[in-house]
């Protein structure tokens, strides 16, 4: 009699624990991931300053140094742009329209060609190699590929199956870890991935900022991208530059966004007789060009522009065309095929920008970096409230939020009116567009068998 009532009580404590267990193991899981992307973000990013670094010392030592990127320079974009075209497919790029094309497909087979763990292997080896030869890029664009890419594996793993919530989670926590910035992380997610608010995809994407910069912190400490300032507004030339600053950063913005739209689809074109062998040497042109605009600025040019565009927020002006010869670098970076992003040149132009108004007005060199970082950044990606918020994380700027803020809606606006289709939403038409094409490919061949 007692036996007959045991067996029943320890299967249901059994069952009990490995409901316990099934219900904790994504939570786990997700948990994993999003600290694992942390690390990840710290340690691109530290292999990322390393091969910049390395570029500098071999360009500069000896006498005909400056002659290295004539050659180095081509040479490693078109290695670059073979490698993404063969062995690390949908790699080129930001990264960024990957992740947002990736959201708005139905198939996981066709996710997965957009974010996987040999996508974003490939990404962070490429984007190393980029900058290792000078290209005009950034590592900030990639972490968002690498950090969704990392969350949709390890949700398949832990079997998650909210895939749309989970991209934007690891996009999210990518941005929030490589710049150190957990609301613009937060913000980008919001308005620019997603453009609506869904609570049970936000509270995914605030847990996973909140692990990924908790690693972060854990690795690098707390610091302010750009350093810490407090300028302010004082007086009339400061808000003229204001104007200015998010008129023509706006202006420039939707300059470069469009350009980039508009050859990007004439390259195509012109591609695909002969794909790989075409891509291969407009990857060699753009390198010889990125490489001649360096020389002629004195080095200027080549690789993120962070400490060109630090140097202007600690009040020091850079010349006059920098913000010309850093955004011509960036877009030919851009069409050329390789990996790489444009956040960290971006703010270089914009800060380029801003320190040519603030000498030619007289004002303040500090303030009106930051104002053209607002200005051209909100431009580019038409985003207003990330501008806003991760301009104001990366120089801890609180005396300056009005103005910061005013300046990215009145780039937003001016760039709205001058190209109608953000940037990363109109690349990520490309990526979805292929996928459609594959599928029906394949589901006719399928018919036909």
């Amino acid at each position: 009699m007692s036996s007959r009532f045991r067996r029943p009580k320890l299967f249901r404590r059994s069952r009990v624990i490995l409901g316990s267990f099934n219900l904790w193991r994504p939570r786990l899981v997700f948990w994993t991931g999003a600290l694992a992307i942390g690390v990840i973000s710290v340690g691109f990013a530290k292999l990322a300053d390393l091969a910049q670094r390395a570029f500098v010392g071999v360009t500069s030592s000896g006498e005909w140094g400056w002659l290295l990127p004539l050659v180095l320079t081509p040479l490693g974009f078109m290695l670059s742009a073979y490698l993404a075209a063969t062995l690390f497919p949908n790699s080129q790029g930001s990264g960024i329209p990957q992740a947002i094309a990736a959201r708005h497909l139905h198939h996981d087979e066709d996710r997965t060609k957009l974010l996987s763990l040999r996508v974003a292997f490939g990404k962070i080896v490429l984007t190393i190699l980029g900058l290792f030869c000078g290209a005009s890029i950034g590592r900030e664009g990639p972490t968002v590929q690498v950090g969704a890419s990392f969350m949709l594996a390890v949700a398949r793993f832990g079997g998650m199956a909210q895939a749309k919530g989970l991209i934007l989670a690891g996009s999210a926590a990518g941005i929030a870890a490589a710049f150190n910035t957990p609301l613009a992380g937060i913000v980008f997610a919001i308005e620019e991935m997603s453009r609506t608010y869904e609570s049970r995809a936000n509270g995914l994407v605030l847990m996973a900022v909140i692990l990924s910069g908790l690693a972060a912190l854990g690795l690098s400490g707390s610091y302010n991208y750009f350093g810490t300032t407090d300028v302010a507004p004082t007086m009339l030339r400061d808000w003229i530059a204001m104007l200015i600053c998010g008129v023509g950063g706006g202006a420039l913005g939707a300059a470069f966004s469009g350009l980039v739209l508009y050859t990007g689809i004439r390259i195509r074109r012109w591609a695909l007789p002969q794909p790989l062998k075409r891509v291969v040497l407009l990857a060699g042109f753009c390198g010889l060009a990125i490489a001649i605009i360096g020389v002629v600025s004195g080095g200027n040019a080549f690789g993120t522009g962070y400490e060109q565009a630090r140097s202007a927020v600690e009040g020091h002006a850079l010349p006059l065309l920098f913000f010309a010869e850093k955004l011509l670098a960036s877009f030919l970076s851009m069409i050329s095929g390789i990996p790489g992003g444009i956040f960290a040149p971006s703010l270089a132009v914009g800060a380029g920008f801003g320190s040519t108004v603030g000498s030619l007005l007289g004002t303040s060199i500090a303030l009106a970096a930051i104002l053209g970082m607002a200005g051209y950044f909100a431009g580019v990606v038409q985003a207003p409230m990330t501008a806003f918020v991760i301009i104001l994380e990366m120089t801890g700027d609180h005396h300056a939020v009005i103005p910061i803020m005013a300046v990215s809606m009145i780039g937003y606006v001016t760039s709205r009116l001058l190209s109608r289709e953000p940037l990363y939403h109109g690349l990520s038409r490309v990526f979805i567009a292929a996928a459609i094409r594959a599928r029906r490919s394949t589901e006719r061949n399928m018919s036909h068998t």
